[in-house]
């Protein structure tokens, strides 16, 4: 298998890597790479090393780090506390892109996100890291290996490394508990797991004493208007000044990433950049991070004062408004994650109404009149751009779903807070929808504008220009194949120009802001009222033996907890073996429900959007 970009694995979600970038399949023939005794050791255990079956049991307890935000600028004590000693259960709709979990909700200690969203869990969009445990709303989801790379939730806690198997291992209906470790602890526990697979050791899976330790505090320093938070055990976030917009914050961030790479003794690993943020992860076994931190502390320094001037191109892409891929996601969302959401089911429409504005085609004109301004790349998935309008004027400002959605078509446009987003790939998402356009992701290289896979460069201003859905399809194909150009054009951007330009527009500036929180405000008053503010799961405990004890005659029962995608059936039909009656959605996969033999249907139990759990009866036969 040929490595992309220096792996050989396989990301299915975004076509890359092992197979074609996808899953195996039957026919495909798999060739067993011969090594030398010398490459590889003897794969015989020793009798000294007897190998017992792993205790899949462990899957139920997840050691955790704490930080970046479970501080009480975010979450209160209280509602740490309920976190860490709550039993979670794990939702239907999990996969490797993250273990959605149903527990307590969050009090939280602040009533909204601000620039960055109408929720309290939402933040000014910064970097994961992979088995970061994010609040998306109310509800919790563990980011599994094909997780996004740069988003805008809270994130209290970091499964270790060393128990980030068992994330493969849970399933729908699974209880899980967190346990808090410090970070020299989840340091040492790595070490030994490497320690115990070399010795061919099985207690690399033991299960974990549930012991309650007191949470380690993720604030490793504070200094100036800098703060820096322990993310994992092996990454820092840094963050910037007050937790609002400001187009100088990202250009600090600019500085410090700039003095950082040009100090190559720092055994940095990777940064990723967000609004006002840098996570740094670097190798753990050279120094802890407090330790880390002390290196880090000449190139603050840099960081208080923005880079003045950076290259800006204007990239121009074609929008489908309103396009039929979006709605599609929202009917999906509606019919499986939540029917009451006040986004649905016309996000342009909540976008209006919460901005204030008199129409939909008020909406229309400033999203095609405004300039976004490229702040983060990779925001959720493969070189998503995440931007605002350089003119604060044009600064659209809503809430991201509560959940967030499990489908989301690649490259459609959404807003989510102050920010703007193109979806890089397929995948889960909550800014509401706009539009969707071409392709910011080429990993073949094909046409004049990808240079490298991602089309989009940090710092880059996108506009739209409409065209029609069928039209958009067309394009995206050509585009594909490198059979289109998109019009790019070189420029910069001059932060001393831009800041005469916020003074000159002032006024106005200031007239809009609070226009659009007044209506902001009528929005979440209304939202109160109705008890839409926070969404809780129906409990669904119990639901099977209830329903099993008042049938006493044959019938379909599920096989797994899900979601009813389809029911093909209705009563009065004559059903043959083998015939699909009910197609159910979990894990991010479909599951056909046959006939296990021919017979008339009497009741069908179950209706098309319902949860169901594992052996729960979903039709009754004569």
């Amino acid at each position: 298998i040929p490595d992309v970009m220096g792996s050989a694995a396989t990301f299915t979600l975004g076509e890359i890597g092992g197979m074609n970038g996808r899953a195996l399949a039957v026919g495909d023939v798999l060739h067993v790479y011969a090594h030398r005794q010398s490459d590889h050791a003897s794969s015989r255990l020793g009798s000294d090393h007897a190998f017992k079956v792993p205790d899949l049991e462990a899957r139920h307890v997840l050691r955790i780090t704490m930080g970046p935000h479970c501080t009480e600028d975010f979450l209160t004590q209280e509602d740490m506390h309920e976190f860490l000693n709550a039993t979670w259960s794990v939702h239907y709709n999990s996969s490797r892109t993250g273990i959605r979990l149903i527990g307590p909700r969050p009090s939280w200690a602040r009533q909204d996100g601000g620039d960055a969203g109408l929720h309290p869990s939402n933040v000014h969009d910064n970097a994961y890291v992979f088995g970061a445990i994010d609040f998306t709303g109310d509800m919790p989801v563990i980011l599994g290996p094909d997780g996004p790379s740069l988003g805008g939730f809270v994130c209290p806690a970091a499964v270790i490394e060393a128990d980030r198997w068992k994330l493969g291992q849970l399933k729908a209906g699974d209880s899980v508990q967190f346990m808090p470790m410090t970070e020299r602890q989840a340091v040492a526990i790595a070490r030994q797991r490497t320690t115990d697979i070399e010795r061919k050791s099985s207690a690399v899976f033991s299960k974990s004493r549930v012991v309650q330790r007191k949470p380690e505090n993720p604030i490793v320093l504070e200094v100036n208007d800098i703060c820096v938070r322990r993310a994992a055990q092996d990454s820092l976030l840094i963050e910037f000044g007050p937790n609002t917009l400001d187009l100088e914050l990202r250009l600090r961030v600019n500085a410090l990433e700039t003095s950082i790479s040009a100090d190559g003794d720092l055994g940095v690993l990777e940064m990723t950049a967000g609004i006002r943020s840098l996570l740094i992860r670097r190798d753990s076994n050279c120094c802890t991070l407090s330790e880390f931190v002390k290196l880090l502390e000449p190139h603050l320094t840099h960081a208080l004062v923005a880079t003045p001037q950076v290259s800006s191109r204007t990239v121009y892409l074609p929008l489908s408004w309103d396009d039929p891929a979006c709605r599609e996601a929202i009917e999906r969302y509606t019919q499986s994650v939540r029917s009451d959401a006040p986004w649905c089911p016309d996000n342009i429409e909540f976008i209006r109404r919460i901005n204030g504005l008199e129409d939909r085609q008020a909406v229309k004109d400033i999203v095609f009149a405004a300039e976004y301004f490229v702040m983060g790349l990779g925001d959720v998935y493969l070189g998503a751009p995440v931007a605002t309008p350089v003119d604060p004027r044009q600064r659209l400002v809503t809430t991201k779903y509560n959940p967030a959605r499990t489908w989301t078509a690649a490259n459609s446009v959404g807003i989510g807070g102050a920010y703007m987003c193109i979806y890089g790939m397929e995948g889960p998402g909550g800014y509401q929808f706009v539009g969707r356009t071409l392709q910011v992701w080429n990993q073949y290289l094909r046409g004049k504008a990808f240079t490298k896979p991602w089309l989009l460069r940090n710092f880059d201003r996108i506009r739209f220009f409409e065209v029609d859905a069928k039209e958009l399809l067309e394009m995206r194909e050509e585009f594909r194949c490198g059979a289109l150009e998109v019009q790019i054009e070189d420029g910069t951007f001059n932060y001393e120009s831009y800041k005469t330009f916020l003074t000159e527009q002032e006024t106005e500036i200031a007239q809009w802001q609070r226009h659009r929180r007044t209506a902001f405000a009528e929005e979440l008053d209304d939202w109160k009222a109705r008890g839409l503010l926070t969404f809780e799961l129906d409990d669904f405990e119990g639901a099977e033996s209830a329903m099993a004890d008042q049938i006493d005659q044959p019938f379909v029962s599920s096989p797994l907890t899900g979601s009813v995608w389809t029911v093909s059936v209705e009563p009065g039909q004559v059903v043959k073996a083998g015939d699909v009656l009910f197609v159910l959605e979990s894990m991010k996969a479909e599951f056909p429900v046959t006939a296990p033999s021919a017979g008339v249907v009497k009741e069908v139990l179950v209706a098309k959007g319902q949860v169901v759990q594992t052996g729960q009866p979903l039709v009754v036969a004569a």
